[in-house]
């Protein structure tokens, strides 16, 4: 009987010690986990802090150096890059040092063509990262439409390849658009650019390289061939050197000189089903300009594959893009898209001493005003440059998307806006 005893107090004896250990490594653990998790908070927090104190940097440096209105910039060099696009390196002609801008934004520019009954006012995306004394935009020479070979061929662009040259003193507003990628948060991106849709995308690449992120970085290239390949051998170069660079360059129609595996990595198109094969997933943030067919297809695929719209970041490549983003809203459900333009409206031209019946089938207030010969200034046609502002001298306006800068009250920008019902514009 006491040898029983004696084991069951054994067997309690070795129970308690275990329980005791149990709660020893128990609490051990939540210590461990309580630091472990207090660390990963102060990092938390401290990465928070850089950020900020770096975005309070940049804004800062762009106050401290920006400009109003229009400044003269010296062109100091003129290089042909190929496939009919030309760079042009502008320097500050007061030789004052120059803002930090966004990398995806543009120059807009103020040009004397001969001819022509005003100034021409045009938008060009800065095509290389933020520097202190110049800005580089790279233009390609917009030649007649294919299915009218007889009209004549971009004004701004043939204007910049055709007349402008080293040496030249041309007027520049300060950088601006809301296409950028804020690089003071590092995050995985996808980059793509289809044809001279290239620059914006190209000055993210190079700014974030120069940042040193370690996030994954993809790079998507396409165009038709090699003839229209730029900057070969600088992309090639960022893909060999940086490891979290992944580069792929896409032709849709390869010549029989152009070699797969050498000249360019992947033959079709650049879209979301080329995506699903080479990415490991969808969980980045995209950011693309192109021609419109490409624009209007990517913006839509990559909705239809569940991307959040707010990791969906575009530059409208004029007013098609603009318009395929309400019909993508309407295709979709979106919640009153295309209500308010379904209807047909009175605009009265007030300068102009017109009067037309809109339907949304005439698009923009601006696209509405060529038709009837009246005349707006315009830039970009993609609600980013300002130059289309115009006063609405009674009613409002709705936008097809979501400008640049809303301008102030009582005027529109004409490029991106419509009616919301009988309207009188100073136009």
């Amino acid at each position: 009987m006491g040898e029983i005893i004696q084991l069951v107090a054994l067997v309690v004896l070795v129970a308690s010690l275990a329980y005791v250990l149990l709660l020893i490594f128990g609490n051990f653990r939540i210590q461990n986990a309580t630091v472990v998790s207090a660390e990963a908070e102060s990092q938390f927090f401290r990465t928070q802090i850089a950020e900020i104190m770096d975005r309070r940097q940049i804004i800062k440096a762009q106050d401290e150096t920006s400009w109003q209105g229009f400044r003269k910039f010296k062109v100091e060099r003129k290089f042909p890059e190929g496939g009919g696009i030309c760079s042009f390196y502008l320097h500050p002609h007061d030789d004052r040092p120059l803002p930090f801008f966004e990398p995806g934004q543009y120059l807009t520019f103020k040009l004397d063509i001969p001819d022509q009954k005003k100034q021409t006012i045009r938008c060009y995306s800065l095509s290389d990262q933020p520097l202190s004394d110049y800005y580089r935009v790279s233009i390609k020479k917009i030649p007649p439409p294919k299915d009218n070979p007889d009209a004549p061929p971009g004004l701004g662009s043939s204007f910049f390849h055709d007349n402008i040259n080293e040496g030249d003193i041309i007027d520049v507003k300060a950088p601006a658009g809301q296409f950028f990628l804020d690089v003071t948060k590092p995050h995985p991106v996808v980059l793509i650019g289809g044809g001279i849709g290239l620059t914006p995308v190209l000055s993210m690449l190079k700014e974030v390289i120069t940042r040193e992120w370690r996030t994954e970085v993809w790079f998507f290239y396409g165009v038709s061939n090699g003839g229209e390949h730029i900057m070969k051998d600088h992309l090639k170069e960022l893909a060999e050197k940086f490891d979290n660079v992944k580069v792929r360059i896409v032709y849709s129609r390869p010549k029989d000189e152009d070699v797969e595996g050498a000249d360019y990595d992947i033959k079709g198109r650049v879209g979301v089903e080329m995506f699903k094969e080479v990415l490991p997933s969808s969980n980045y943030h995209y950011y693309f300009c192109g021609p419109p067919p490409m624009m209007n297809s990517l913006f839509e695929d990559l909705r239809e594959w569940n991307v959040p719209e707010d990791h969906i970041h575009y530059e409208a490549f004029g007013p098609a893009t603009v318009k395929k983003k309400q019909e993508a809203d309407v295709s979709s459900g979106a919640e009153g898209a295309g209500e308010k333009s379904a209807e047909g409206f009175t605009i009265n031209f007030a300068k102009s001493n017109k009067t037309a019946e809109w339907t949304s089938a005439a698009g923009s207030i601006l696209d509405f005003a060529e038709e009837n010969d009246v005349d707006i200034d315009f830039g970009c046609r993609a609600g980013n440059c300002g130059t289309c502002i115009t006063a609405v001298k009674d009613g409002d306006v709705d936008y097809l998307t979501e400008p640049g800068e809303r301008p102030e009250a009582g005027s529109c920008l004409a490029c991106v806006s419509i009616p919301k019902g009988n309207i009188t514009i100073d136009a």
